[in-house]
């Protein structure tokens, strides 16, 4: 094997997605302050930060067996092969009104392939709950694309470990040993299933 095709082995390929598309969100933030506490580990992971806000997919989709219209063909050409190419995902959720924005649902449907047999972690905010109804809801959605959940998640809650007005969390320790325990729960997965993926391909 040569020295490429070993760091490519070695690196884990995230697409972190921002979730929130609302004016004044917070997401950005959030997945900026995500990136900098994974980054301050050694990982081995490499991100790709995919802003819904940027990703104009219509709600309107084609019946089964249909073409998308020129306008959603266009933002699916752009996307699809981001998500294709992620060994694994990272979705940045806010929670409204006990659940998840619109946005991260759409993107799911619209996407089936890119997301099976891979692993998917959570990075939630928003109020006394911190985003973790939002992630729940999310968990059984994945289950549905056959995609693996990671068991702990990021959760910044409310005025406590929610984000200053520097856009740091408020309990830095806490947050950023949550980041690390999600990263490396993110990085074992990711790897198996890449591996079981590439030795017998998924039929879901």
């Amino acid at each position: 094997m040569s020295a490429d095709e070993t760091a490519v082995d070695e690196t884990l390929r995230v697409a972190v997605v921002i979730g929130s598309v609302r004016e004044g969100r917070r997401g950005p933030a959030v997945a900026d302050w995500f990136l900098s506490a994974a980054a301050s580990h050694d990982t081995g992971l490499r991100f790709d930060v995919i802003d819904l806000a940027e990703v104009p997919l219509p709600l309107a989709m084609p019946d089964w067996g249909g073409t998308p219209d020129p306008t959603a063909a266009a933002v699916l050409a752009e996307v699809g092969p981001r998500l294709a190419a992620a060994d694994a995902f990272v979705i940045v959720t806010p929670e409204y009104n006990h659940s998840f924005p619109a946005a991260v649902k759409n993107l799911i449907d619209w996407h089936r392939p890119q997301w099976q047999a891979k692993a998917v972690g959570f990075v939630s905010y928003g109020g006394v709950s911190g985003g973790l109804r939002a992630v729940e809801q999310l968990r059984l959605v994945f289950a549905e694309m056959h995609a693996v959940t990671v068991r702990d998640s990021v959760s910044l809650h409310g005025p406590w470990s929610g984000l200053g007005p520097d856009g740091v969390p408020r309990d830095a320790a806490v947050t950023e040993s949550a980041a690390k325990n999600m990263l490396g729960q993110l990085d074992w997965w990711g790897r198996a299933l890449r591996t079981a993926r590439a030795t017998r391909p998924y039929e879901g």
